[in-house]
């Protein structure tokens, strides 16, 4: 990677004007969007299509009104495009905008932007601004968080698909993957006619890091609230309570764990998150009949790090998860993390055994297995946490704004990366 040291000066740079296209503001993606903007050589303006994320929503799959208490709109120039329809949420067709054009375009006809980054491929207003941005001879930076293990569908949605991206493929200049999985289908789709530069999936480093090691000074006042004994271990779960997040396999998983003796018998299971199965995994947990099993509602994003740091251990036990950007933030509290082999992130930031653990996805007794072997053998908990903390500090904001620059660098004629 190229050092600060290395890298030319400004004066003897390019400055790229880069617009970015992307449904509304989203809290893991406003940090990135600061650091970029504080690229010397990068002219930055990001174009949303709906501010619904600001105004505060019901999120449908944590089933609570939500509104984000980080900061998602300062330290990056950005414009809300006007209306056609916003109903609040992300579909194919809302939200629906008109102006892309006019934001591509100076007044005297010339292209407004050197770049256009589109965040996904499956709305109309991301077709709409590539095919624009093709017309005007501006080239395309692709960043989306699909995968190949993708709900079935039948042969004719497939073929279907394929002369999707046929097309698709013409309009795009770079892929920016965001992880093992992700390059994967890219390739599989586009070949090696569409040219990758990493851009890793990754969170705010720095202020989850922080965060955990200021929660220290609360944690005795966290396990007061939710009547926790500090000698034992806790289990942590934090995600949307819907169906596919399999929390349910967890709840089994520890139930199981409960009947052997040992330390890991000992533990609580803390439940972080609403959602549509709340009930029914309450439900489950009072048939258990134990009393170690915590749910603690939606916490918003500057309240996670107190529970990473009172976790002794995090699971993730999703089906089709593309990446997991919860796994990121945690191992920011130096926590080991296990994780479904569905969940996207496993191949680049779990090593089985060393910084958590990766089991076959419904497997109900192989969690409970990796749950044993994190929380029974003495001070295993404490070294995966250690190599959680030393991997992820080599996925993150840093490589993504090298990625960009490689990417800026292939199809803006002048730009150094």
């Amino acid at each position: 990677m190229t050092s600060e040291s290395e890298r030319p000066s400004p004066l003897a740079n390019r400055r790229v004007r880069l617009a970015c296209l992307v449904s509304h503001p989203i809290q893991y993606q406003a940090p990135l969007l600061r650091r970029i903007a504080q690229e010397s050589d990068i002219d930055l303006v990001v174009l949303y299509g709906s501010d619904f994320s600001v105004r505060g929503y019901r999120d449908a799959g944590f089933g609570v009104g939500v509104k984000w208490d980080v900061p998602l709109l300062d330290g990056y120039r950005h414009v809300f495009l006007p209306k056609l329809r916003d109903r609040g949420d992300v579909s194919v067709a809302s939200p629906l905008n008109r102006g892309i054009v006019r934001q591509l375009l100076e007044r005297d006809g010339r292209p407004a932007c050197d770049a256009l980054w589109v965040h996904g491929y499956a709305t109309v207003n991301a077709l709409h601004g590539m095919l624009a941005a093709k017309t005007l001879g501006i080239p395309v930076l692709l960043r989306a968080e699909s995968w190949l293990r993708d709900r079935g569908r039948s042969g004719v949605k497939l073929a279907l698909k394929s002369v999707f991206f046929a097309g698709l493929k013409t309009l795009v200049d770079g892929v920016l993957p965001i992880g093992t999985l992700n390059a994967e289908y890219w390739r599989h789709y586009f070949g090696d006619e569409v040219r990758q530069f990493p851009m890793p999936y990754a969170v705010d480093n720095r202020y989850f890091a922080e965060q955990a090691r200021a929660a220290e000074a609360g944690r005795t006042s966290l396990q007061a609230e939710l009547e926790m004994d500090p000698g034992r271990p806790v289990i942590l779960f934090a995600s949307k309570l819907q169906p596919r997040k399999h929390c349910n396999h967890l709840i089994e998983a520890y139930a199981q764990l409960m009947q052997t003796a040992g330390p890991a018998s000992s533990a609580y299971l803390a439940i972080v998150g609403d959602g549509e199965e709340r009930a029914a995994l309450e439900r489950q947990a009072k048939a258990t009949g134990l009393a170690g099993i915590r749910f603690c509602g939606f916490r918003n994003q500057s309240e996670l790090p107190r529970f990473f740091d009172l976790a002794t251990v995090f699971v993730l036990p999703s089906r089709h998860e593309p990446w997991g950007l919860i796994v990121n933030e945690v191992m920011n509290a130096a926590r080991p993390a296990i994780v479904s082999d569905d969940v996207g992130c496993a191949p680049d930031l779990i090593e089985d055994g060393v910084n958590g653990c990766i089991y076959p996805v419904g497997d109900v007794d192989a969690l409970t297995d990796a749950l044993r072997r994190v929380l029974e053998t003495p001070g295993a908990a404490e070294r995966m946490g250690q190599r959680a903390g030393e991997r992820i500090r080599s996925w993150g904001f840093e490589e993504d704004v090298h990625g960009l620059r490689q990417a800026l660098a292939s199809v803006v004629p002048g730009f150094l990366r």
